[in-house]
């Protein structure tokens, strides 16, 4: 089983700056129970959850826009965000490549609050596959476009169109 990792380097100034940490993949039905808690979440807290969301999982939330995750009360968004530091290990020594080892994270090991909002979403990134979302959004936002731009097309008459049409009057 081979799932997707990738380091983290901490390249803001601040204590962290270059701290390497591996953020692991979890699993598919991991995922999907964190995924399906979120939205949960998101509809207790009266944020409109789009029909057949469910159905959708990780991609319906991203589609939602995760900034309404902020939207989800203190109490039930906490665990959810200190699950996904679950996947990420501290990796104390990057440049032996030839046995890396990382260990659990411990919070005394980050220092910058921004550190751990990093990681976070770096994790999210991972999980959510932000560029298949970003593809599939800007996809819709052309069909739109271009539907919007063929109703005003068709909508729109010509001045010859007006003449003809007030002479015959």
């Amino acid at each position: 089983m081979s799932r997707k990792t990738k380091t983290f380097v901490v390249k803001d100034e601040g204590r962290d700056k270059g701290k390497h940490f591996l953020i692991t993949e979890q699993s598919a039905a991991h995922i999907e129970d964190w995924t399906m808690r979120a939205l949960l979440a998101l509809g207790a807290s009266n944020v409109d959850i789009p029909e057949g969301a469910l159905n959708h999982g990780a991609a319906a939330l991203v589609q939602m826009g995760l900034m309404k995750l902020f939207a989800v009360e203190t109490e039930r968004l906490r665990p959810l965000l200190k699950e996904l530091m679950e996947c990420a290990e501290l990796v104390p020594n990057p440049q032996k490549t030839e046995v890396r080892l990382s260990y659990p994270l411990y919070e005394d090991q980050i220092e910058e609050a921004r550190t751990l909002f990093a990681i976070k979403w770096e994790a999210l990134k991972l999980h959510m596959d932000f560029s298949l979302a970003a593809k599939l959004s800007e996809f819709v936002e052309k069909v739109k476009a271009n539907a919007a731009e063929s109703i005003k097309s068709s909508m729109q008459t010509s001045p010859e169109s007006l003449e003809s049409s007030s002479e015959g009057a």
